[in-house]
């Protein structure tokens, strides 16, 4: 298994922006589909946005293309994730993830978690 390392959260007003970082160690020699995820209170994790081993295909949620980017640098084995036009509703814990599979973003292939990185954006 590959060890994840959120960090980039923190208090932003809305409008601005953040950059998440993912650092992966351990078995950073597989192949590894990345995502994002993220968990507000009261409410179920939700798949944010993934990006596959080579960078070449990225997936967004529909609420937020346009604002978010998901790019990776697997010499470094970080994926990144920036967050502009904050807004209070993208409030949550973000997690990384790494997938097993290459065809599919369900939650199922997503083995290896970090763990975790607050966002809180006011309004």
């Amino acid at each position: 298994q590959v060890q994840l390392v959120e960090s980039g959260g923190g208090l932003v007003q809305a409008g601005g922006s953040l950059r998440l970082s993912c650092a992966a160690s351990g078995r950073t020699s597989s192949r590894y589909a990345m995502g994002w995820f993220r968990q507000a209170p009261g409410k179920e994790r939700e798949f944010v946005a993934g990006i596959s081993w080579s960078g070449s295909s990225t997936y967004y949620v529909d609420s937020v293309k346009g604002r978010f980017t998901i790019s990776r640098d697997n010499a470094k084995n970080t994926v990144y994730l920036q967050m502009n036009s904050l807004k209070p509703e993208d409030t949550a814990v973000y997690y990384c993830a790494a997938s097993t599979s290459s065809t599919s973003w369900s939650e199922a292939y997503f083995g290896s978690w970090g763990q975790g990185t607050q966002v809180t954006v006011s309004s």
